[in-house]
């Protein structure tokens, strides 16, 4: 029975007795499915204290988004996770803890911060360290906004000057040379006995750290995102979350610029131009930017979603490494050693058509063979493979097809004349073929192809 918005401890009082059985049947084995992943759970109303004091002990809130049953019940047991588990943590307290939320030009004031004074007090005249890319910069705080009272910061009204602000609150920061200070860094100020340089080591701890894990990555995209905290799980998610990993070589907090562009363009000179990308969180881009990215073959991909941004970027490199595979297709050959099935002979010169068994290897359309025991002779190149009266494009190891030669530098070549069916044909390789193999098609080929294409190196003299 649907109790619409409403508890879901009255909404079970309503049930009947069968209802309330299942219930209590599907809570246990959700409960035993947590407990199989490590993790101790209970319905909220059923938690005792000891279930409370144990940090590791989830309070679970049986609700349906269709009908509005237990929301209110979520919201109840978001004050008491504040009351009963989170109350240290969200005790107000005098050490500064404040935290950059935007930088924007504001008419009349110049480049501001918007700040989140979430404990302690900041006051006009405090010398405050902020994070840049460039390093940490010293301000004085020249002047403290706040909106009218029941109005957002981003609502454009007359502020409110304050010569002291108490956490928690969210005020705009007026400062000189502000125009670099990333979102989502801290900010702490310089007090009587602290030193200088403590401070800003201290205020860089988070992008130091950021960018310790950056240093390996000599070639790779760079990343663009809205704040610090973006950013990090960005890099997380591009490094260890996808297969495979996209390597990150650059990183960017707030508005892309044409100098990131420019920054970003030097992949296309070290000749990784797929690598001449920007992936941009959450940040705007402006259309100067975007034509002066396309000046210099730069690609910039947009998202509010992470997951999307990693979709563009994984179809752009799928559809690349198409157009080169199309591109190698004419230098890569792959290996093979064929043997003529003499009973199989349909036609003996140009076009030569006969049977063949493949004895190793893969044998492809557009493959050249030769015979290395005739001093290399050129037989020609493999134009159709047809087996069981259809055309494929590939037989592997052990298959017998029908294939058609055509050699239009020696047309005159005969089977039987030059050469017979005592003579293997074997691909021609060379190391342009190789490199392209290993390029382009090294998924594409075993563990016993690539063994084959180190026997076929000693046999060409192949480097």
């Amino acid at each position: 029975k649907t109790c619409k918005d409403t508890p879901i401890r009255d909404a079970l009082k309503e049930q009947s007795e069968g209802t309330i059985q299942e219930f209590r049947s599907r809570s246990s084995d959700a409960k035993i499915q947590l407990a199989e992943q490590g993790i101790n759970s209970n319905i909220y109303w059923e938690m005792g204290d000891d279930d409370w004091e144990n940090s590791d002990f989830v309070p679970l809130v049986p609700t349906s988004a269709i009908s509005g049953e237990g929301v209110q019940d979520v919201l109840l047991l978001l004050c008491q996770i504040a009351q009963r588990k989170l109350w240290r943590q969200i005790m107000w307290c005098a050490n500064l803890q404040c935290t950059v939320l935007e930088v924007k030009a504001i008419d009349g004031l110049g480049m501001t911060v918007d700040v989140l004074v979430v404990n302690g007090y900041l006051k006009e005249g405090d010398k405050a360290v902020f994070c840049t890319l460039d390093g940490p910069i010293l301000a004085e705080i020249r002047g403290l906004l706040t909106p009218p009272p029941s109005r957002e910061m981003r609502v454009k009204s007359e502020y409110i000057h304050h010569k002291e602000v108490k956490g928690a609150l969210g005020v705009k920061v007026i400062g000189n040379g502000l125009e670099k200070v990333m979102a989502g860094t801290p900010v702490m100020v310089v007090g009587p006995d602290d030193e200088v340089e403590d401070i800003k080591a201290e205020v860089m701890s988070d992008l130091t750290k950021l960018q310790e894990k950056l240093s390996t990555d000599k070639k790779g995209v760079m990343v663009q995102a809205s704040t610090l905290g973006a950013l990090e799980a960005l890099l997380q998610f591009l490094r260890e979350e996808t297969k495979p990993p996209i390597p990150v070589s650059a990183i960017g907090i707030g508005t892309i610029h044409k100098r990131d562009v420019t920054k970003i363009s030097i992949m296309n000179e070290k000749g990784c131009s797929e690598y001449a990308t920007i992936l941009a969180f959450d940040v705007p881009v402006s259309k100067e930017t975007r034509e002066h990215a396309e000046d210099v073959n730069v690609r910039i991909f947009t998202a509010d979603i992470i997951y999307h941004l990693f979709d563009q970027f994984t179809r752009f490199m799928e559809n690349l490494n198409e157009k080169r595979r199309e591109d190698a297709a004419a230098i890569a050959v792959f290996p093979s050693i064929i043997k003529i099935l003499p009973q199989h002979v349909f036609n003996t010169k140009d076009p030569i058509i006969v049977g063949v068994e493949v004895v190793e290897g893969i044998l492809k359309v557009g493959t050249p063979l030769c015979v290395p025991s005739l001093d290399g002779l050129n037989v020609g190149i493999v134009t159709s493979i047809e087996q069981n009266g259809r055309e494929q494009e590939t037989a592997r190891k052990g298959a017998s097809v029908a294939i058609k030669i055509v050699n239009e530098n020696n047309p005159t070549i005969t089977y039987g004349r030059q050469f017979d069916a005592s003579n293997s044909l074997y691909s021609k390789l060379s190391r342009g073929s190789i490199d392209a193999l290993k390029l382009h098609f090294k998924e594409k080929l075993e563990n016993e192809d690539w063994r084959l294409v180190v026997k076929l190196k000693k046999v060409f003299n192949i480097i």
